[in-house]
């Protein structure tokens, strides 16, 4: 049996459960308490990603402490390709798509879209662990 790698497990699993899943709560709460029990919303992992990815890619602050050690392990084997971004620079402009949840998967997910320079586009799907606090990127799966 070949094993596979967690990103396309989570990818997997997400397609999976999609129809299942039922629509969370909109709101999120600065309260750890509730929240972390119940998982982050759609509305938090998308505030999440919009601040992690900025404009133009995460800070070297947040690579180090929002990002889970799987997604650093990634990158400390891909010295030539900035898994975080699915790129080898850095874009001009980075769009957030609307956040989806999959509670019984426990992830949360959203399309990332990256602009460049010369006019082109690229997308690649962030993942977010419903049950992680603080709250952090846990994998990236890159288009084609």
């Amino acid at each position: 049996m070949k094993l596979m790698p967690y990103g396309l497990g989570a990818a997997l699993c997400a397609l999976l459960v999609l129809p299942a899943a039922a629509p969370a709560s909109a709101s999120a709460s600065a309260d750890p308490g509730p929240a972390a029990a119940a998982g982050h919303s759609p509305t938090a992992i998308g505030a999440f990603l919009i601040d992690f990815y900025g404009e133009h890619g995460p800070s070297e602050r947040d690579r180090q402490l929002r990002v889970s050690q799987h997604l650093k392990d990634r990158q400390a084997h891909s010295a030539d390709l900035d898994v975080l971004l699915c790129a080898r620079s850095a874009p001009r402009d980075i769009g957030i798509g609307p956040a989806t949840v999959a509670p019984g998967a426990g992830i949360g997910w959203a399309t990332v879209t990256t602009y460049w320079a010369g006019g082109g586009t690229d997308t690649f799907t962030a993942y977010v662990r419903l049950d992680s606090w603080p709250i952090r990127l846990d994998d990236v799966v890159c288009a084609g």
